[in-house]
């Protein structure tokens, strides 16, 4: 007996496939303006920042003795490490360095963190190649306007089914920057997404483990080999993402191709980048912030009786662990980041230890926090009231929090996070290298001082 299994199939898509190869392998160098360029290097830089600050800990040194047991060839580098690994196996632990912490860039439209597939499997490529510094940031503006712009095509939806969007998107993100620093042409670059294609990663249940972080590098490893492959010859439907059983009808309900075409090579994705000042969740972000300003108005953590927090309803799904046990876990707990964020006056990385979420001050705080659902609250705001003793209060509403592209980070403000993450892993000197190799990357001619600065 036949079956027919496919639910309200749009029979009549776009080529999408096509057009994105196209557009990715014949776009032409520097083909934007001076904002979209300088957006590019703060993300690349950002990432750097974040993979170099996690690159000691216990996931990175899980990641590496597993890799390391594939007898690797030495090929690229482990950003923060003097480790030299095969390539595939340098996305994978670049990529999940650059989200151990929770602390990367975020294309907020989507919640995509765009540079953690793309960049990683660029580095490592780019290292193999001897890749310009031209060419990786072309690779990486090209590469992120397809991750966000196919995100862009399938959100929300795909991201309520449960998928990890970073990942499942990355993917396709971090084959076609790769197929453009090979210099594929139409074809093979259709191929390599193609391929990336029936390589979806990540579910939102691994939120708040190590798994969480392996998604952009396994992303970023698959996205690769994805362009390999095409490079090789392996191939692909050439209608692999729009196809009634092509990835994007099969992995959402939602399909919107216009956000895929629509001012394809004027308008790039990267422009819509930000980046975080804390080290978590991003809905989380405008709680930590309310706090801190509460913090400077004088509210003693000592002094609270009991909050009161009105929050989209997403926070509360995506980050309402109440008792988190682990830094892992209080990255997904928007209580404790309230919490440390009153306490601290902020929430980075220090904040995310271990002993710091099961400290009891700490503690005693979140447990104070109440939270009510209200769809009326933006994704990215929050009304907090602070009852204290005495019967005083103190009300503060966040509409934007800092990091936001209404409150966006600056330059100094980037580079102040890029020394922290940095200088206690590589040294101040180092980290200044390092800096400054970031900002005019495109510029260089090849990647290897780069690198070289990024070692330990």
């Amino acid at each position: 007996m036949a079956r027919n299994t496919q639910v309200a199939a749009d029979l009549n898509a776009p080529p999408v496939t096509s057009i994105l190869a196209k557009f990715v392998s014949s776009h032409p160098s520097r083909g934007w303006n001076d904002a979209v360029e300088h957006e590019a290097h703060r993300t690349f830089l950002n990432w750097v920042g974040c993979a170099v600050g996690a690159s000691r800990h216990e996931s990175a040194e899980a990641a590496l003795a597993g890799v390391r047991m594939l007898d690797p060839a030495p090929q690229s580098s482990i950003l923060g490490r003097a480790e030299k690994v095969d390539m595939a196996s340098a996305a994978l632990v670049n990529g999940i360095t650059s989200h151990t912490f929770d602390f990367d860039d975020t294309h907020l439209k989507t919640v995509i963190h765009p540079a953690g597939p793309v960049a990683s499997a660029l580095l490592a490529l780019a290292e193999v190649t001897n890749a310009s510094g031209r060419d990786l940031i072309d690779a990486l503006v090209l590469g992120v306007d397809v991750e966000c712009r196919i995100g862009n095509c399938m959100y929300p939806e795909h991201y309520d089914r449960g998928w990890h969007i970073t990942g499942s998107t990355g993917t396709l993100g971090a084959a076609a920057a790769c197929a453009r620093m090979l210099g594929l042409d139409e074809l093979r670059t259709g191929w390599a997404i193609g391929i990336a294609a029936s390589q979806p990663i990540g579910m939102r249940e691994q939120f708040g483990t190590m798994t969480k972080p392996f998604h952009p590098g396994a992303a970023a490893r698959a996205g690769l080999t994805s362009a390999l492959l095409a490079k090789n010859g392996f191939t692909a439907s050439k209608k692999a993402l729009e196809a009634p059983r092509g990835y994007c009808q099969v992995v959402s309900t939602k399909n919107d191709w216009n956000e895929i075409t629509d001012e394809l090579g004027k308008r790039f994705e990267i422009s819509f980048n930000t980046y975080k000042p804390f080290a978590c969740g991003i809905v989380i972000h405008p709680l930590i912030d309310a706090a801190a300003q509460l913090k400077k108005q004088g509210v003693k953590a000592e002094e609270v009786e009991r909050v009161e927090v009105r929050v989209h309803p997403l926070v509360v799904e995506l980050t309402g662990k109440k008792e988190p046990q682990a830094g892992l876990e209080g990255k997904f707990s928007f209580y404790h980041g309230f919490a440390a964020g009153l306490i601290f006056g902020r929430a980075g990385e220090d904040e995310y230890h271990d002993d710091i979420v099961r400290r009891e001050d700490v503690v005693a705080l979140r447990r104070k926090v109440n939270a009510t659902v209200d769809r009326s609250i933006a994704e990215d705001a929050c009304d907090v009231t602070v009852h204290l003793r005495g019967g005083k209060q103190a009300h503060l509403r966040v509409d934007h929090a800092v990091g936001s592209l209404e409150r966006p980070l600056s330059d100094a403000d980037l580079e102040a996070k890029f020394r922290g993450l940095c200088e206690p892993i590589l040294g101040s000197d180092r980290s200044h290298e390092l800096l400054q190799h970031c900002w005019k990357l495109g510029q260089s001619r090849d990647v290897r001082a780069l690198v070289a600065s990024a070692r330990k």
